[in-house]
């Protein structure tokens, strides 16, 4: 019994321990490195992260909300298929519609070259892709679902109810749906944009592709160009503070609303468009939906077909597919297995500490990829040493690296980031199973593990099954924490578009985006399967 109820503190001191040991070298600043980034780097990180979050949070509100209202509210041709296919670029990982946009739209890409030799002008009119705004588009066609997902919700459940009350008192529907419905929706947006948010700041692979400089790759530049593991903890530090301030004022937001939800809105009958605004809505959702995802898929189909024949080698990229398939699978496995326990320990002693304990362990999503490299690789490289020490002192055996460099980093820095994917889809089902269920049970002879194996696990199966594959998925697409902890040859389809991608080779990097794109669709059909039920 008393394993139960540690479970939840184990695994919320295996997720502070890399934040401590971050957030500490912040307080104990090394004074020769904080000057040189003060100096140097530190101020145009600040300015080009700061726009970064305002435009990208600008972008995907204006997007989902906007396509949200449309789908949810009125009825136009197409509408039951846009509702869904409007989730579809969550397949994709924002690194890939980068490149894909930088070798579309590029001076060198296949749109500029056929404008200049149709147009015989050097095309000055043309908006440069390599800056910000084009940081921002990318970044805003990849995030922008997190909001419509949310706001569509709120939509559904409030919208036309709300928008006929404000009519009734003499509203317009514009002035209604600025006035009412959307203050009525503002947990859900701000839930989204949140979550859009620590997309943007934990994001490394789309402004690497852009050469856009934030914290994320200056902290894998401190690391992996300077060699200095002091300045990139001071750099992760600054950035975890920012994070956590984020999410702090982010939770005291929330806790000041409280909203009604009405369910009958979800039967209301639909407003039909006619005229001009029926095709004026139709085009503008599919020209998000074809920038979004038709048009990256389509090119990186077409890069895969021309690449194939002299790219692929099939010792090669299976040796990528065997590397990627295998550690996402045994992090999926053991990321499950530790929540399962946790939901366990929260169902059999829920006091206040146990779900405090559960808080802690789960706030890893919003923690950057590049920071918690940097967090586990401190503490892993420490106790490395002393191990090596210990065996060297007492045993005569020099071991080398015994920890460090293996994938038992990457397991943990992937077990502390996506705990929380994992935590909520098996703690909502656990819900099911009541008090009620376990009392007729023992009173059919089951106790312990029989009543686990023969009522609770059937019970659990499909929260297990998704977040197993959400957990998959994301481990499939992660970057910086894959890039900075791997072994030395642990290339993975990930790691294989980061290196062919830095060195402008867009066909190259198709083959392996492809498969990744294939691999996020599995969630998109699992939920939308879901929603049908």
């Amino acid at each position: 019994m008393v394993s139960w109820r540690l479970v939840p503190f184990l695994a919320a001191a295996l997720v502070l321990a890399p934040v401590g040991v971050i957030v500490s070298s912040f307080f104990a600043p090394a004074s020769d490195i904080w000057q040189h980034l003060v100096e140097t780097t530190l101020p145009l990180l600040l300015t080009n992260t700061l726009w970064l979050a305002l435009g990208v949070i600008v972008g995907t509100a204006f997007l989902g909300i906007s396509l949200a209202w449309f789908t949810a509210v009125y009825e136009f041709p197409g509408r039951s298929f846009f509702s869904w296919a409007l989730l579809l670029p969550l397949a994709m990982p924002a690194y890939v519609t980068a490149f894909v946009a930088l070798g579309l739209f590029d001076f060198t890409g296949p749109i500029q070259t056929t404008l200049r030799s149709w147009s015989n002008a050097d095309l000055s009119w043309f908006p440069d892709i390599r800056s910000r705004l084009g940081v921002i588009i990318v970044m805003t066609l990849a995030f922008y679902p997190y909001v419509y997902l949310l706001a569509r919700n709120a939509f559904l459940s409030q919208g036309k109810r709300s928008l006929e009350v404000a009519q009734s008192l003499g509203l317009t529907r514009q002035q209604g749906f600025f006035r009412v419905v959307l203050p009525m929706a503002r947990p859900w947006i701000a839930g989204g944009v949140m979550l859009v948010l620590m997309e943007t700041l934990a994001d490394f692979g789309t402004v690497a592709v852009f050469n856009y400089n934030t914290f994320t790759t200056a902290i894998y530049k401190a690391w992996f160009s300077m060699f200095s593991l002091h300045a990139a903890s001071q750099l992760a530090s600054l950035l975890i503070i920012i994070v956590f301030v984020v999410v702090v004022l982010e939770q005291q937001f929330r806790l000041r609303m409280r909203y009604a939800e009405n369910k009958r809105s979800q039967r209301a009958q639909r407003i039909r468009l006619i005229g001009w605004h029926n095709w004026l809505v139709v085009g503008f959702i599919m020209s998000v939906l074809f920038f979004a995802f038709l048009l990256p898929v389509t090119q990186l189909c077409i890069w895969a077909i021309q690449s194939f024949t002299q790219d692929f080698d099939v010792a090669r990229y299976l040796e990528f597919l065997w590397h990627s398939l295998s550690l996402s699978g045994l992090a999926a496995f053991f990321t499950c297995l530790v929540v399962i326990a946790m939901v366990y320990a929260v169902r059999r002693y829920p006091s206040p500490t146990t779900r405090y304990a559960v808080r802690a362990a789960t706030i890893g999503y919003a923690l950057p990829g590049t920071v918690l490299a940097i967090g586990v690789y401190v503490p892993i490289a420490w106790l490395d040493g002393q191990l090596s020490e210990f065996f060297l002192q007492w045993l005569q055996i020099e071991t080398g690296q015994l920890i460090q460099g293996t994938l038992i980093t990457m397991l943990i820095a992937y077990l502390i980031r996506f705990m929380a994917v994992s935590f909520y889809p098996i703690d909502g089902t656990m819900q099911r199973i009541t008090h009620s269920i376990d009392e007729a049970a023992m009173s059919l002879g089951l106790h312990g593990w029989a009543m686990i194996r023969k009522v609770h696990v059937p019970i659990l199966k499909s929260g297990i099954f998704t977040a197993t594959t959400l957990v998959f998925v994301d481990v499939m697409k992660e970057m910086p924490i894959t890039l900075m902890t791997r072994p030395f040859g642990w290339d993975t389809l990930a790691v294989r578009i980061f290196e062919m991608t830095s060195e402008g080779q867009w066909e190259q990097a198709a083959l392996p985006a492809v498969t990744l794109v294939l691999a996020g669709l599995v969630p998109i059909v699992l939920f939308m399967r879901q929603t049908e039920k």
